[in-house]
């Protein structure tokens, strides 16, 4: 379907990054190791993952980690050089395929492993055993600054978790760390200490008492996962839980949280079935019915891990009791029940192939929290909020950060990606199509790690709108457009300046008690009006100035 100019068509109608691993900033250089850590590299290249089974043991007296990752794969073309990532100090012992050892070439981070058996016969699956042990990261300042947390609950028992997006899931273990090749299914067989639980991703398979005292906690997720999204959480837990019934039927909706924050627990995760039913009627069926999902409390304050979310609000309203858009409509809910759940659409349902585009997981998923308050308080209170939210946007780099060496964007990815899509919601005047587009999203993506343009193409077709230049302007631009304009004579002037090439974006505005459509581009342009001043529509991420 070929899409319409946006000028065309006739319209009637933060300053913190909140999660995930900071990476490079625009000033550093780039070296091989960010190269081979960000790229597709011909060690990647030639095998598809299929399954992986995580058998780990995790000492929380040595803050260690010792353990196997099982790895079958599909050969796509022939090549006998494997590239597996493993994070030092963290050391990778052997690798093991049909009974031989292997030959290991330890490049940094990265281990070449040279394959005896011949890889060539194409669609042929095999597998690889990867031996490790060590001393994992220690999380500085999880999740931002990831790794392991090894705290203590205020009983003074082991309360460990994970956290590495960005950084990277070969911080804490041996994988194929780049986005864009998903596992189909895993196993995460996880032995602590007897008297300590470990909650990993999909549904709990089996408990296994071992004879040194220990147990071993076997997790099983039977949809596709991306490597950051894999964790573990270890401590003193409790468990309660409830049915909901949902577009696909009923899904278990499990909580863990420590002994002595149960009956806060169950008062504040009341929030997390409403966040489901406000979720589903927006983006679409949660896309994980088969793993279920889950709730569990960390060390941390939170991170969007696949039917595994993780918490640390404190168990307050709001982002650790503050309100993120100063309006009061932050404090209506749960910050990092309502965000970190969101990402189960955006991020692990649709999964970037790069990190340069971490804005299809943080630009929606911010935009997740004013949709929320949309169906539950109405259209002008997520109005507020997402307005509200853009005391927070710094303008200071792109949006979209540099491709192929797992380098991210600016962290307006969250808020000015959100007021980004708030603005676009404007020019699509139709709130049932705009939650269509959201739904086609997730079930034309399902389970799919994608690109930029593929988004920005799917919505274009979608809208049936051209706008190159309007993604152009708010993911690749530190500009914002503004609205000049002049009222002489009851003659309106009118353009955008401060914008990118071909830019041209209908505006809504307000003439007395009417409203009228404009469809300036960066050409002067006029039309005759009964007034002698205008309003804007607040909706719309511009600036805007009368020049007499």
């Amino acid at each position: 379907m070929k899409a319409k100019s946006l000028f065309s068509i006739p319209i009637l109608l933060i300053s913190m990054l909140i999660n995930g691993q900071s990476l490079k900033s625009e000033s550093e250089t780039f070296t091989r190791q960010d190269s081979l850590r960000g790229s597709i590299t011909p060690e990647r290249a030639w095998w598809d993952l299929n399954y992986y089974h995580l058998d780990i043991a995790v000492n929380p007296k040595t803050k260690s980690i010792k353990g196997k990752n099982t790895i079958r794969y599909t050969i796509l073309e022939p090549n006998q050089t494997l590239q597996i990532d493993l994070q030092v100090p963290l050391k990778l012992t052997k690798a093991v395929q049909d009974g031989e050892e292997l030959v290991v070439l330890k490049e940094g981070n990265v281990h070449f492993i040279n394959l005896k058996k011949p890889q060539i016969k194409i669609n042929a699956q095999e597998e690889i055993e990867i031996y490790y042990e060590g001393k994992p990261r220690e999380a500085v300042r999880a999740p931002w600054d990831g790794g392991i947390s090894w705290k203590k609950d205020n009983n003074g028992n082991d309360f460990i978790a994970s956290s590495c997006q960005g950084l990277g899931a070969s911080v804490w273990w041996p994988n194929k760390d780049h986005m864009y090749d998903e596992v189909d299914s895993m196993k995460i067989s996880v032995n602590v200490p007897k008297h300590l639980m470990n909650i990993s991703n999909g549904r709990l398979q089996s408990v296994e008492e071992q004879e040194n005292g220990t147990k071993t906690y076997n997790w099983v997720v039977t949809n596709p996962i991306n490597n950051y999204g894999v964790n573990i959480n270890i401590g003193d837990y409790v468990h309660f839980s409830e049915l909901y019934e949902g577009e696909k039927g009923p899904l278990d909706m499990d909580y863990y949280v420590l002994r002595d924050n149960l009956e806060k627990a169950k008062k504040q995760f009341k929030d997390a079935p409403k966040m489901m039913k406000a979720f589903e009627h927006w983006f679409g069926p949660y896309p994980f019915y088969e793993d279920s999902f889950k709730l569990v409390e960390v060390p941390y304050l939170g991170m969007e891990h696949q039917s595994s979310v993780t918490y640390g609000n404190q168990y307050k309203q709001g982002y650790l009791g503050k309100d993120l858009s100063k309006t009061g409509w932050g404090l209506k809910f749960d910050f990092i029940i309502i965000h970190e759940s969101g990402h189960e659409w955006f991020a692990n349902n649709i999964t970037y192939k790069d990190a340069a585009d971490m804005w299809i997981h943080e630009g929606f998923t911010a935009y997740s929290e004013n949709l929320f308050l949309d169906y539950y308080y109405g259209t002008e209170a997520s109005a507020d909020y997402v307005i509200g939210t853009r005391a927070n946007i710094q303008n200071d780099k792109p949006i979209i950060g540099a491709y192929h060496v797992n380098s991210e964007g600016s962290s307006d990815m969250y808020y000015k990606g959100a007021n980004m899509l708030h603005t676009l919601r404007q020019l699509v005047n139709d709130d049932e199509k705009w939650r269509q587009l959201l739904r086609g999203l997730n079930k034309t993506f399902y389970h799919q790690t994608v690109t930029t343009q593929e988004i920005e193409n799917y919505i274009g077709e979608f809208l049936e709108l051209n706008l190159t230049a309007f993604f152009n302007q708010y993911l690749r631009d530190i500009r914002i457009p503004n609205f000049e304009y002049s009222i002489v004579n009851n003659e309106l002037n009118y353009r955008w300046s401060n914008v990118v090439e071909d830019f041209e974006m209908p505006i809504e505005i307000g003439v007395n008690k009417d409203n009228l459509w404009l469809y300036p581009n960066s050409d002067w342009q006029k039309i005759k009006i009964k007034a002698s001043k205008i309003s804007i529509d607040r909706d719309y991420y511009i600036t805007h100035k009368q020049l007499n």
